[in-house]
């Protein structure tokens, strides 16, 4: 995947000091939901946390469907084979927040990442994208491209995902900002997997295609179905801005078909929580002063990093992702840790 970049060459000229001699006895269990390509990139992230941070390990661990039992019962079996910090998508935002306690008590440190839970939680801190926010801004991206008036669509994810009701808000937010001009007609939730989003995109693209000016999707599965529709249709007069960077999405947008997307950051999620871990496990402990962003679910929340791209810069959106992880780490210790 073209966002798993070439880190480890800018981390060793740039920060080498971050990179331990040595082995660290911590072990780190990287685990989702549920199976989403979003979620890959920690594949690699955690990879390269290990070469770089010298971490015992830093594995991706996937439960076998969307369901929280599955999850706390992986996430128990890799306890039980020796992880001791874990960093969790989680499968419901009040509660994935009992085994995270569990965790704690037996000194594990973790953290949420991609998705926060809900205050109060023992989980260290949560790292991801300020998800409402990049909603609110992609949606401002496609009034911009619609000069201010049409009629728009919302593509978004699972319901059982903290994140959806997040962006179902700020689409609206940035749409009653438009004074008028722009209209929501149809809002299509729990369709971040194939069937689904496929299913029910193309039906409304056939219904109502005719009718909406633009389209704004804010989940992987969404963003790539409705890609696809776009080009399939041949028909440049829709206006979509999209989410993530499957390559889907950005053929798309050099074709034409999308006008843009708005790229996060699950790399760095999986590469800097790794390192903070680590940190953690090593006697550090959090500023009391630190300066965490508040959400609707925390106030312990770390923006790993979300920008627009278009035609203009899709060929360079790597870099971008890049700068945006070596800042957040340069800075992570001085800002955020007593160690």
């Amino acid at each position: 995947m073209k966002i798993t970049i070439s880190i480890i060459t800018s981390i060793f000229l740039l920060f080498g000091h971050y990179v331990m001699a040595g082995s660290s006895s911590t072990k780190v269990a990287l685990v989702p939901g549920g199976p989403h390509p979003y979620f890959a990139a920690w594949e690699q992230a955690g990879k390269d946390a290990v070469k770089d941070f010298g971490l015992g390990k830093a594995d991706y661990k996937v439960p076998a469907e969307w369901d929280l039992s599955q999850q706390n019962e992986l996430i128990e079996s890799l306890v039980g084979k020796g992880y001791n910090a874990v960093l969790v998508f989680p499968g419901d935002a009040v509660g994935t927040n009992k085994i995270l306690g569990e965790l704690d008590d037996a000194g594990i440190p973790t953290a949420a990442l991609a998705g926060c839970v809900e205050q109060p939680t023992k989980a260290k801190f949560c790292f991801g994208t300020d998800t409402g926010h990049s909603a609110y801004l992609g949606t401002k991206q496609l009034i911009k491209a619609l000069n201010g008036k049409g009629k728009i669509a919302h593509f978004t994810g699972f319901l059982v995902d903290p994140n959806t009701t997040l962006r179902i808000k700020a689409v609206e937010k940035a749409v009653a900002e438009s004074g008028g001009g722009v209209e929501i007609i149809q809002v299509i939730a729990d369709i971040d997997a194939y069937e689904p989003a496929d299913e029910k995109i193309n039906a409304f693209m056939a219904a109502q295609g005719g009718e909406v000016d633009g389209i704004v999707t804010t989940a992987w599965v969404p963003a790539v179905v409705a890609a696809q529709a776009l080009t399939n249709m041949g028909d440049k007069r829709i206006k979509m801005v999209g989410i993530d960077h499957d390559e889907v999405v950005l053929k798309a947008i050099k074709d034409g078909y999308v006008h843009g997307t708005m790229l996060q950051n699950p790399y760095g999620q999986g590469y800097i929580g790794s390192y903070v871990m680590d940190k953690v496990r090593g006697g550090c402990s959090f500023k009391a002063n630190a300066p965490w962003k508040s959400t609707a679910q925390t106030n312990q929340f770390i923006d790993s990093g979300t920008v627009f791209v278009d035609i203009n810069d899709v060929d360079t959106y790597v870099q971008a992702m890049r700068g945006i992880s070596l800042e957040i780490l340069e800075t992570f210790e001085s800002t955020y840790l007593n160690c």
